[in-house]
């Protein structure tokens, strides 16, 4: 059993540097709820032609381009992997020029960069996160991809696809304000809802991925994923959830349950209460379980810790020299 002292003074307990920043990455909903009343205004006010927003944009202070062009992909529900899809069919469709109409009249753009090689994808857009934590000017490839969007379902060319049809719609409410604002206002609502657990989570699966990226470079030979363990369920029709499963190249497995709490929460009692029967249970089908513990807030919690060591194989915490101990520990298990 892992002294509780020891394993504490061997903790991290606040959010490494490379993690936070990952977190801070790759938390874009909110910055885009509090930059819509500037999206929603830039666009109202470029009513003059559906040429205008681009001014516009140029002009603004706070609405780089590829945050303006996050929204866009964001309201429009065409994501990076569409984009990529896009960029290999619409060559055939456009063939360089998108002809649409918008209030009544007929445009035509011509693209900058449909015909190249490069991938409309979120790196090259600067939209990924670690794109949007820089300031971006809009680039060719933005443009166009913007145009798309905006203006997309509004284009005459035969064979343009029915998904832009129906999703790129957001250029046609230009110059009409209260369609604009209750379209944007209502689909961040949606977008707020199905994000929120995602954004809770984020921390927890980040130092998840960490962990099994370092156990898979330390331990090439093994499988290290989020598999189930062969022959093992917490009741008849549920299968046993853990965090990472590592499997040896002679078949041995060890479940490794992660938790990272800066701040105290009930997490870890949950984990401490689960964990006699979990080990109980893993020991019956001959494999082992693991758990990498750290963050202030699981050290305030002293019995449930003290409990989660009494029954696991090996317990370590965030500190690359400890996850090495980790690593000796698999290695051991025949």
């Amino acid at each position: 059993m892992r002294d509780i002292k020891d394993l504490e003074n061997k903790a991290i307990k606040f959010w490494p540097s490379e993690i936070a920043e990952k977190e801070k990455a790759s938390s874009i909903i909110p910055k885009l709820i509090e930059t819509q009343d500037k999206f929603i205004s830039l666009l109202n006010i470029s009513d003059a032609n559906p040429f205008k927003w681009k001014e516009t944009l140029s002009n603004s202070k706070s609405l780089p381009g590829n945050l303006f062009l996050k929204h866009l992909i964001v309201l429009s529900d065409v994501g990076g992997e569409k984009l990529m899809r896009f960029k290999k069919k619409l060559p055939s469709v456009f063939n360089d020029e998108m002809t649409f109409v918008w209030d009544g009249k007929y445009y035509t753009y011509k693209f900058q960069t449909l015909s190249n090689k490069a991938t409309w994808n979120n790196k090259n857009l600067f939209v990924d996160g670690e794109g949007l934590i820089k300031v971006v000017e809009l680039s060719p490839m933005m443009e166009d991809v913007c145009m798309i969007l905006l203006f997309g379902g509004s284009a005459i060319n035969d064979k343009i696809l029915n998904e832009i049809l129906e999703k790129c719609i957001i250029g046609t409410m230009i110059g009409k304000s209260d369609e604009l604002d209750n379209f944007v206002r209502q689909r961040y609502i949606w977008v707020s809802r199905i994000t929120g657990g995602a954004e809770a989570n984020t921390l927890g699966q980040l130092t998840q991925n960490y962990v099994k990226d370092y156990l898979k470079i330390k331990l090439p030979d093994w499988r290290i994923n989020k598999d189930q363990l062969p022959n093992v369920s917490q009741n008849e029709r549920t299968s046993l959830s853990v965090d990472i499963i590592a499997k040896s190249p002679i078949g041995k497995f060890c479940a490794v349950e992660v938790s990272f709490q800066v701040t105290t929460n009930s997490t870890i009692e949950r984990k401490a209460g689960q964990a006699q029967a979990r080990q109980e249970l893993l020991h019956s089908k001959g494999h082992k379980i693991a758990y990498v513990i750290d963050g202030a807030g699981n050290f305030a919690r002293q019995s449930a810790l003290r409990t989660i060591c009494q029954y696991s194989d090996c317990t370590v915490t965030f500190k690359d020299s400890e996850l090495d101990e980790l690593v000796k520990f698999l290695k051991t298990i025949k």
